[in-house]
């Protein structure tokens, strides 16, 4: 077994590896960058080593400085996560000539399936359905736009070196495919250092689900069940469960014999991961394979048991597997939230900044049965990087069947405290409350079609609203009640507290009573209807637990001046707690407007300039591209939102903005 393992990553895939290795008495080096000096992966590991500034092209990517950190350290091993070097075969060559261990599969089967070209003509050849699609390489835009016409729209438009959502685009038309073509290039040579480009044909309403692999140096190949990754957004995985609630045993078995047959092709081993589309009718075809750890390889481990890393550290040592395909059983349900700091307000546009609060929910099995699992790389007070990938955290839930999942997972969330940044919690509290993917009617258009405008927050039922308003009551009165003892108030007799109030939340106003009760507050609406209200709620709490006529909600509250926050299962909402008569004289304020900024464009997110396609004097029409920014390793491009005459540029390319700052503007 090995010494010491060197992991060439960060973030929180970083200290998933160096927990195993822990696990295994192993010793573990970490890498990291100008940005990560201070980032938990580091603390993690037994010895880190610095490699560079913050790019990862000036750091994560480049082979010597990870080859120098291993003479340093004298490492044996080499782990590369997922991204960055992890499907680089030029890497695990030099590892190799290096005397190294690549704890990960061989160069040549790396080199067969990391070109999406050439992985789909072995995959034919190995018996494996595909997608129609044009393999060769394409020069340019005009190239492509007949491609694409000729295989007949809608297509998809794919880095050949891609994963993880970047350089891929649909195209619908020959505008959108030049478009398209341009995009996915240029993203796919700042994330892989590859530009080569292919189209295939878009299967309509399709399904994501991949098959996980696990081989040895000794021949043996193991399909372990399957992963539902059909909820994404921009290509990009959001929400991931296995197994699918689509698949039968029989597709299942069908889909796990071909991800094996190609693996055997290939001469690989190692854990690696077989992606498909899948339609309406079960019919399923290659989209590519990952020869490389999957980010959402935590919902496997659930249902299986079986830890991949460690697997993959044995293998790598030339062990046999310990376990044969009959001996796979999945057991139960798991899923997983992928916690971005991306705000779904702002069309889920990256957010950076500093975790001034980072709590998530307690790991391990609850008092229900089920079991809570939280892999990250940050830390409270740490900082998210425009440098890097948005995730910050992947939330995992466990238990017997798929509907006991949701449910520990929407309280799970509702238990997720975080602040400092714009996020996606609220958008997958909406998710798992949906009764269509509670149904297990999935998509890879699941988000386009559920929220066709964007996440717009939730909206709270008449029912919803009658329990928050009793808890905006509940906390204030409580904070009342201290507010009086403190001062002597309730003591002396000084004063009296009221025990009629108004509360108004979401626009709507709650006239009711709150009398005290034994360990609880009866709160009794004007309309006759009552409900009990029991927490366990202290004064400075930002989370508590509330107990609405014995019905359990897990709340986040935050008092803002006289405002007081509520957060719940997506919806977010801001209440005011008054007096019958102060609420009467509240009624006769004015509203407050926004300022207007029509006649600005202003960044919506975080980023660099990379691009500014217009001149001050310029006439430009509704969706004419205005500039470009880059964040997070997503090009983001900015359009005319209607007809207008440019009359002043704020910023030229190569300046890094923040959210709202002024970029140009109209007549």
């Amino acid at each position: 077994m090995f010494k010491k393992i060197l992991v060439a990553n960060r973030g929180e895939i970083a200290c998933r590896i160096i927990y195993s290795a822990k696990k295994l008495g192993i010793a573990t080096v970490a890498v990291y960058s100008d940005a990560d000096r201070g980032a938990l992966h580091v603390s993690e590991a037994d010895e880190a080593v610095p490699i560079g500034p913050a790019p990862s092209n000036q750091s994560y990517l480049v082979i010597d400085k990870i080859l120098e950190a291993i003479r340093q350290t004298g490492a044996d091993a080499v782990h590369p996560g997922y991204g960055f070097l992890s499907e680089n075969a030029a890497f695990a060559e030099a590892l190799e000539k290096e005397g190294v261990a690549f704890i990960g599969p061989p160069a040549h089967a790396i080199y067969a399936m990391g070109d999406k070209i050439a992985s789909k003509k072995l995959a034919g050849e190995a018996g494996v359905s595909t997608v129609p699609g044009h393999m060769g390489l394409i020069a340019d835009a005009d190239e492509a736009v007949r491609i694409a016409a000729s295989i007949g729209y809608p297509v998809m438009i794919k880095a050949s070196a891609g994963g993880g959502g970047k350089g891929m685009r649909i195209a619908k038309n020959d505008g959108e495919a030049r478009e398209g073509f341009c995009a996915s290039q240029n993203e796919a040579k700042s994330s892989f250092g590859d530009d080569r480009i292919f189209i295939e044909k878009f299967i309509t309403r399709p399904r994501h689900i991949e098959i996980q692999l696990l081989g040895d140096q000794h021949g043996n190949i193991l399909y372990l069940g399957e992963r539902e990754c059909s909820i994404q957004r921009r290509n990009q995985k959001v929400i991931e469960e296995a197994p699918s609630p689509f698949l039968d045993e029989k597709t299942r078995k069908a889909m796990g014999e071909q991800a094996v047959a190609l693996a055997r092709a290939v001469g690989y081993y190692s854990a690696g991961t077989v992606e498909f589309i899948v339609g309406q009718d079960k019919k399923f075809y290659f989209l590519e394979m990952n020869t490389r750890l999957q980010v959402e390889h935590p919902v496997t481990e659930l249902i299986t048991g079986i830890d991949l890393v460690e697997e993959m550290i044995r293998v790598a040592a030339g062990e046999k597997l310990r376990m044969g395909q009959g001996d796979v059983k999945l057991n139960g349900w798991a899923i997983e939230s992928r916690l971005y700091a991306e705000d779904p307000y702002r069309n889920f546009l990256p957010s950076i900044g500093r975790l001034t609060r980072y709590r998530p929910p307690v790991e391990g099995k609850t008092p229900d049965g089920s079991i809570i699992r939280n892999d990250t790389g940050v830390f409270e007070g740490g900082e998210i990087s425009m440098h890097y990938d948005p995730m910050i955290a992947k939330l995992c839930t466990w238990a017997p069947d798929r509907a006991q999942a949701i449910e520990a997972m929407g309280r799970a969330l509702d238990d997720f405290e975080l602040e400092g940044i714009g996020h996606n919690l609220p958008f997958l509290s909406a998710v798992m409350a949906q009764p269509r993917f509670r149904e297990g009617q999935l998509t890879t258009a699941y988000i386009a079609e559920e929220f066709p405008d964007g996440f717009l927050g939730v909206v709270a039922s008449e029912d919803q609203l009658r329990s928050l308003a009793a808890i905006a009551a509940f906390i204030h009165v409580r904070l009342t009640r201290r507010a009086a003892q403190i001062s002597g108030a309730l003591t002396n007799h000084a004063r009296l507290i009221g025990d009629k109030w108004v509360v108004l939340i979401d626009k709507r106003e709650f006239a009711l009573v709150l009398v005290q009760a034994e360990e609880a507050e009866h709160v009794a609406f004007e309309d006759g209807q009552s409900l009990t209200v029991k927490s366990d709620w202290l004064p400075g709490a930002t989370h508590a637990a509330f107990w609405i006529d014995g019905q359990l909600m897990g709340v986040k509250t935050e008092l803002n001046g006289s405002s007081l926050r509520l957060r719940w299962y997506g919806i977010d909402v801001k209440a005011f707690i008054r007096s019958p008569r102060i609420a009467e004289l509240a009624r006769l304020m004015p509203e407050k407007l926004p300022p207007d900024t029509s006649k600005m464009l202003l960044c919506p997110m975080p980023g660099i300039v990379t691009a500014i396609s217009v001149a001050e004097g310029d006439a430009v029409e509704e969706g004419q591209v205005l500039a470009t920014v880059e964040a997070m390793k997503m090009e983001n491009v900015l359009r005319a939102e209607r007809a207008a005459r440019v009359l002043h540029i704020a910023v030229e390319p190569g300046v890094s903005l923040a959210v709202d700052e002024l970029i140009m503007e109209f007549e």
